[in-house]
C-alpha cells in the first residue's frame, strides 16, 4: 500500500505533469514539432530564448515522470490475475483512446467545413499528411482507419497506446528488472533506446525506460519520499537549471561555433536536463506539493487532470496562429501568447469537465476511463 504522503505525490505529479503538457504544446516558435536536437529557425531573442528553455528543457521532465509513476502504480497491484488487469486496463485507456481520437478527428473535419477555420487548420499543419494534402477532407480511407487507431489527431494520445502496452508486456518487464542477470542487459538496451531517442507505434524507447524505472523501484522498496546523497535535490536542481541553459543557447548559437556537431550535443544534454528534472522536481519540492495539496481548489482541479490531457490537443495547435492573428501589434505578443493560450485553453477544459461531470457522469466516466469521478 502506498504511503498517504507518496499518494498525495503521484496525484500531484500526474496533474501537474498534464497541465505542463499544455504549455509544451503552446511552443510557438519554428520549428514546432520538438526533438531533442530541434534548433529554432528564428535568431536568438528573449522570447525565443525563454520559450525554448521551458518548452525544450525545464519541462519536458514530464512524460518520464508519467511513466515511471505508471510503472510503479501497475507494479503495486500483482495480486490480482494479469488477464484481469489487462481487460481493466482496456476500459480505462483503450476506450477513451478511441473515442477521443474519434472526436478530435470528428473536430477537426467540422472545423475544415468553414473557410475561415478550414485555414486555422491548413495553417497549423496538425493533420497534413504529404507536401499536398493538408485537410482530413483529402484522405483516403486507409488513412482514416491509421489516424483513428495509431496516430491520432490528438498527437498526445500516444502517450495511452504505449502505456497499455507496456502494460501488457509488464509480466516480461517485471521479470528483466527484478533477476540478476537480466537486470543489467535490459537497462542498458532500456538506456540505450532512449538515449537514441527511439521511438515506433508501439514502442517508445523514454517510455520504456522510465516504466521499467517505476517497476523496479516498487519491487525493490526504493525510497521515493526522502532522497539519498547521491540524489540530493539542491545538486541536481543546480544541474537541471544550468545544463537547460547551456542547451538553449547552443540550440540558437551552437551552429555557428562548431557546425552540425550540435546536434548530439544538445541531444546529450537534453537527456541530462530530463533526468535531472526530474530527481530535482520529485524530491526538491515537497514542500510545494504539501502546501497545494491541502488547499480544496487545488484538489477538485486535479482531479480533471484527464479531461485537460485528452482535450486540449489539437486545439492549441490550431489556435497558434489564431492568437498571433488576434494579437498582432502588441508588444510581446509571442510571449503573451505562450502563456495565455494554455492557460485559457485549460480553464475551457476544466470548465467542460465540471459541466459534464455534474450533467452525465456515466458519459465523463467513460470518456476519461473513471477517472476524477469521486
Amino acid at each position: 500500500m502506498l504511503s498517504s504522503s507518496l499518494s498525495q505525490k503521484f496525484k500531484f505529479w500526474s496533474f501537474v505533469s498534464m497541465v505542463l503538457l499544455v504549455f509544451v504544446h503552446g511552443y510557438n516558435l519554428e520549428i514546432r514539432y520538438l526533438q531533442p536536437w530541434t534548433t529554432p529557425n528564428e535568431p536568438l531573442t528573449f522570447t525565443t530564448f525563454v520559450e525554448y528553455l521551458f518548452a525544450n528543457g525545464l519541462l519536458r521532465f514530464r512524460i518520464p515522470m508519467l511513466f515511471a509513476i505508471s510503472g510503479y502504480l501497475f507494479a503495486l497491484h500483482d495480486q490480482a490475475p494479469h488477464g484481469n488487469r489487462i481487460k481493466k486496463r482496456a476500459l480505462t485507456l483503450i476506450v477513451p483512446y478511441l473515442i477521443w481520437s474519434a472526436l478530435a478527428f470528428v473536430l477537426v473535419f467540422i472545423l475544415e467545413m468553414f473557410p475561415i477555420t478550414r485555414e486555422w487548420v491548413t495553417s497549423s499543419q496538425v493533420v497534413q499528411i504529404d507536401n499536398t494534402r493538408k485537410l482530413i477532407h483529402e484522405y483516403h480511407w486507409y488513412e482514416v482507419v491509421g489516424r483513428w487507431l495509431f496516430f491520432p489527431v490528438a498527437y498526445q494520445l500516444w502517450f495511452i497506446r504505449v502505456l497499455f502496452i507496456y502494460n501488457c508486456a509488464y509480466l516480461g518487464i517485471r521479470w528483466c528488472v527484478t533477476h540478476r542477470w537480466g537486470r543489467p542487459i535490459f537497462f542498458a538496451f532500456a538506456v540505450l533506446l532512449w538515449l537514441a531517442t527511439f521511438g515506433i507505434v508501439f514502442i517508445e524507447g523514454e517510455g520504456l525506460l522510465f516504466f521499467s524505472l517505476g517497476v523496479w523501484m516498487q519491487k525493490t522498496g526504493f525510497n521515493l519520499e526522502r532522497a539519498s546523497s547521491a540524489l540530493s535535490p539542491k545538486i541536481w536542481s543546480g544541474v537541471f537549471v544550468a545544463v537547460a541553459i547551456v542547451k538553449t543557447y547552443l540550440a540558437f548559437e551552437g551552429q555557428k561555433l562548431i557546425g552540425d556537431a550540435v546536434f548530439p550535443i544538445i541531444t546529450l544534454l537534453h537527456k541530462v536536463t530530463v533526468f535531472s528534472g526530474l530527481l530535482a522536481c520529485w524530491f526538491g519540492l515537497d514542500w510545494l506539493v504539501t502546501r497545494l495539496t491541502r488547499n480544496k481548489l487545488w484538489m477538485w482541479l486535479s482531479g480533471f487532470s484527464f479531461i485537460i490531457y485528452t482535450l486540449h490537443a489539437p486545439l492549441v495547435a490550431i489556435l497558434i496562429n489564431v492568437s498571433f492573428d488576434w494579437l498582432q501589434g502588441i508588444h510581446g505578443f509571442r510571449m503573451i501568447g505562450f502563456v495565455c493560450l494554455p492557460l485559457l485553453l485549460i480553464l475551457a477544459c476544466v470548465m467542460l469537465g465540471a459541466a459534464l461531470r455534474t450533467a452525465a457522469p456515466r458519459v465523463y466516466g467513460l470518456l476519461t476511463g473513471g477517472r476524477g469521478l469521486a
